[in-house]
C-alpha cells in the first residue's frame, strides 16, 4: 500500500501538469487572436480617419495684388475682401459636410467651379469700384481659381464612391460628379430639356442713359450664361447621378447670374433708384 502511493502521486502531477499547459496554452493563443484583432481595427480605424479628412481650399491672395485704393473706394473694397474670405470658408465647410459624396469630379463640379465664379464677381466689383476713380486694375481675374490642398495624412485612394477627396485641382471639367451620396447608382444627366431662366430686361426699371452700355453688355453676358448651360447639358449627357444638372450645372449658373444682375442692379443705382428684389430672377431650371 506505501508503495503504491507515491505511483499515484506521480500520475496527479501529470495529469495536473498537462491541465495547466493546456490552459496556458489557450491563453496565448487567446491573446495572440485578441492582439491580431486589435491590430486590424486600428487599421481600419486609421483607414476611416485618413478617408475623413479632405483637405482645405487654398486660394491667390487678392489684397496683394490690388493697386493704391482710392479713399472713395475702401469701403467697398474691404467689404469685398472680406466677402473673398467668406467664400473660402463656406467652401470649406462645404468641403467637410460633403465628404463621401459624388463621383471623382464632384469637388471640381460642385465646390471649387462654383467658388471660382462667386470669385471672378467679387474680385470684378472691386476692380470697377477702384476704376471710378483711378485706373481700372486687370489681370485680376487670374487669382480667382483656386485649389484644393492635401490634408496631413493625404486621402483615402482605394475603391468606393470616388468622392471628395485631396486631389488638388484648380479648374472645373466636365466630368462625373453627382453631388449624392456614396455608392448612387442612379441615372444622372439624361439630356432631357432645355435650362430656361426668368427674363431679367423685363423686369427692370428705366434705365439711365450712363447706364444703358453696362446693362446691355450684361444682359447680353446672361444669354451667354444660358447658352453655355444648355451646351454642357448636351456635352454631359450619361454623366453623373441624379443631382447632377442641380449641382454640375443650375448651381454655378445660379451663382453666375447672381453675379451679373448684382452688377445691372450697382450700375443703375449710380445714378438712380437701384433696383431690389432681382435676385429672385437667378435661379433656372430644367424644363421639358
Amino acid at each position: 500500500m506505501s508503495r503504491a502511493l507515491p505511483k499515484y502521486n506521480k500520475r496527479r502531477v501529470a495529469v495536473i501538469g498537462g491541465a495547466a499547459a493546456v490552459v496556458l496554452s489557450g491563453a496565448v493563443i487567446a491573446g495572440s487572436a485578441l492582439a491580431g484583432e486589435s491590430s486590424r481595427h486600428d487599421s481600419t480605424a486609421g483607414a476611416r480617419t485618413l478617408a475623413a479628412s479632405p483637405g482645405t481650399i487654398s486660394c491667390p491672395d487678392v489684397a496683394s495684388r490690388l493697386p493704391a485704393v482710392p479713399a472713395s473706394a475702401q469701403a467697398e473694397i474691404d467689404r469685398n475682401l472680406a466677402l473673398l474670405q467668406t467664400q473660402i470658408d463656406e467652401a470649406n465647410k462645404r468641403l467637410v459636410d460633403t465628404v463621401g459624396q459624388g463621383g471623382p469630379n464632384f469637388v471640381d463640379n460642385a465646390i471649387l467651379g462654383p467658388l471660382k465664379d462667386k470669385r471672378v464677381a467679387t474680385i470684378n466689383r472691386m476692380a470697377t469700384a477702384i476704376g471710378r476713380t483711378a485706373a481700372k486694375p486687370t489681370g485680376l481675374d487670374a487669382l480667382a481659381p483656386c485649389a484644393l490642398g492635401a490634408a496631413g495624412g493625404g486621402a483615402d485612394t482605394g475603391a468606393g464612391d470616388g468622392g471628395a477627396t485631396a486631389a488638388p485641382s484648380q479648374e472645373a471639367p466636365a466630368g462625373t460628379g453627382d453631388g449624392t451620396g456614396a455608392g448612387d447608382t442612379g441615372a444622372g444627366n439624361t439630356g432631357a430639356g432645355t435650362i430656361s431662366c426668368p427674363d431679367v430686361a423685363s423686369r427692370l426699371p428705366a434705365v439711365p442713359a450712363t447706364a444703358q452700355a453696362e446693362v446691355d453688355r450684361n444682359l447680353t453676358l446672361l444669354q451667354t450664361q444660358i447658352d453655355e448651360a444648355n451646351k454642357r447639358l448636351v456635352d454631359t449627357v450619361g454623366q453623373g447621378g441624379p443631382n447632377f444638372v442641380d449641382n454640375a450645372i443650375l448651381g454655378p449658373l445660379k451663382d453666375k447670374r447672381a453675379s451679373t444682375i448684382d452688377r445691372i442692379a450697382l450700375s443703375i443705382g449710380r445714378t438712380a433708384a437701384k433696383p431690389t428684389g432681382l435676385d429672385s430672377l437667378a435661379a433656372c431650371t430644367l424644363t421639358p
